[in-house]
């Protein structure tokens, strides 16, 4: 029988059943009732895990091996001219560089933080002794937020394609190949540092440029023109235009920017805790009484809820089998997020638990904009950092006292290294006055609903997650995706209000490396 090239055929197999390719070869015939014999070679090309109705199974797409290009897409070229300089060396800023090498376009990459292995370093300060490097810490430096911090690759994008080139490009400097199927993709934090570095080193050996210890301190802007920046040492980078592709906690870079005359607005974003639980527990709500088999990964969950008074509270950054780690970026702060390793062997897991914070918010407490998003964030990461007693630990309430709305006297063993202080963080989150307590003590009961055993006694909540999003947005034209204000910039990604994750990221930073060079008009999707 001869299969379609393009079309997709799905098969499912029972977690006793042999996932080799002839067994895949015999369960698709048996599907199409033809003999085995007669089907080409097939390949695995997208798997997932369906635990819905009781039942697990995995689910594949499979179709006939076509030959084809090799993966990674188009190869980088000799670059010369004036380079673009782009401020952030994460996954939006590489991407970019690695887009304009496409075109043979010079870049120059002015990161604040380390390159990628010294950062380790500087996060055992933060996670042994409490110590913050406001340069280099778990937001700050190379490779961004996402490198240490999950390496998850999972995108609501619907740009298919450029999804599809972004994992290949990571898979062809490292990434483990699975990431080319998953439909979950994940690479882990204890590998993503090798994916990093040889994403740079490929850059570097066609002529771009990656600077590190180089923290931007202001614009250059000549005759209305974004063309460079100025660096906290005292030199400049200059070139043909600047592209702004800092995270989400890079908050001195928007205040430079106001400074330059870029309009900035404030925008939504969303603040709460980190819920940590037993691993094999959530094993157990989604995987039934298959729990604990070895096909199986340590389970993950999604979950969302709209409180009586609208605000829309879920999880996020889901980590299977992971570590809650500090992320603060400030001394006076406490902020907690996510991380696993590629196994993710830890017996924990860890979501983040938030609530929606709108604008309407910041006007009641009276919070100026656009900065208005940044100061609350602020005044709970303040708040959190008090109530924890000093060198990051963080406050902590088991989950059924916070529904109760009691401090707790003790809470469960957790993964976060410097320390849980027992109490009451729904005060801690009252305290900024917005009811984000109790829109979370809602949202619980639904989630226990929906996955019943989620609120227990061994669910501990950490807080404080403040740094889900930018509460800033840049401005830029749909078309150019080019300030509006000053001509040669061009905001990008997280910080700037257009991504959320590495994939929409280093999208976003593919696309405007595609509006500099003429390649395309993409439209941003604002």
């Amino acid at each position: 029988m001869r299969l379609e090239p393009d079309q997709d055929y799905t098969v499912e197999l029972g977690l006793d059943e042999p996932d080799d390719p002839r067994a895949l070869t015999r369960k698709l015939a048996a599907q199409l009732e033809v003999a085995a014999e007669t089907l080409p070679p097939l390949e695995l090309r997208k798997r997932s895990i369906d635990a819905r109705r009781g039942r697990v199974r995995f689910h594949l797409i499979v179709g006939a091996v076509t030959p084809g290009a090799p993966i990674g897409g188009a190869p980088l070229r000799e670059v010369s001219g004036p380079p673009v300089v782009i401020v952030g060396g994460g996954p939006a800023g590489l991407f970019c560089a690695y887009e304009l090498a496409r075109a043979g376009v010079k870049s120059v990459i002015v990161d604040r933080g380390k390159p990628v292995q010294a950062r380790r370093r500087d996060l055992k300060g933060l996670t042994q002794h409490g110590v913050v490097d406001t340069d280099s810490n778990y937001c700050f430096g190379e490779g961004g937020a996402g490198t240490y911090s999950d390496g998850k690759l999972y995108t609501r994008s619907h740009k298919r394609g450029d999804v599809r080139d972004v994992i290949e490009v990571l898979a062809v400097h490292g990434a483990p190949e699975d990431i080319l199927v998953d439909a979950r993709p994940h690479i882990g934090s204890n590998k993503l540092p090798k994916v990093i570095t040889a994403l740079r080193e490929r850059l570097e050996s066609v002529g771009s440029e990656v600077r590190f210890n180089a923290r931007v301190t202001g614009l250059i802007v000549r005759e209305g023109r974004a063309i460079g920046v100025e660096l906290a040492d005292g030199g400049e980078v200059t070139g043909r235009a600047v592209v702004v592709a800092t995270g989400h906690s890079a908050r001195d870079v928007h205040e430079l920017l106001a400074r330059a005359g870029a309009r900035l607005e404030a925008k939504p974003f969303a603040m709460g805790v980190r819920i940590e639980h037993p691993q094999p527990l959530i094993d157990s709500i989604q995987y039934g009484r298959a729990a604990g088999h070895a096909k199986l990964p340590a389970a993950s969950y999604k979950l969302a809820f709209t409180p009586s008074d609208k605000r829309g509270a879920f999880s996020f950054c889901m980590c299977p089998g992971g570590w809650i780690v500090p992320a603060a970026t400030e001394p006076d702060g406490v902020v907690v997020n996510g991380m696993s390793l590629s196994r993710r062997d830890s017996p924990y897991a860890n979501s983040g638990l938030v609530v929606s914070i709108e604008l309407a918010d910041l006007d009641r407490l009276g919070l100026s904009r656009p900065f208005g998003g940044v100061e609350l964030q602020r005044r709970l990461e303040q708040a959190a950092a008090l109530a924890g007693g000093g060198g990051l630990r963080a406050p902590a309430t088991r989950a059924t006292d916070f529904v109760r709305g009691k401090p707790s006297s003790t809470v469960p063993s957790s993964s976060y290294e410097p320390g849980l202080m027992a109490g009451d963080i729904g005060a801690v989150l009252d305290s900024i006055g917005i009811p984000i307590a109790s829109r979370l003590r809602e949202a619980l009961g639904h989630f226990d609903r929906q996955m019943r055993g989620y609120l227990t006694q061994d669910a501990v909540l950490v807080g404080v997650e403040s740094r889900t999003s930018s509460p800033v947005r840049v401005p830029r034209d749909p078309e150019r995706l080019e300030s509006p204000d000053l001509a040669g910039l061009y905001p990008c990604a997280e910080g700037a209000g257009y991504a959320g994750g590495i994939v929409s990221a280093a999208l976003d930073g593919i696309r405007v490396a595609r509006a500099i060079t003429g390649a395309g008009s993409p439209r941003d999707g604002r």
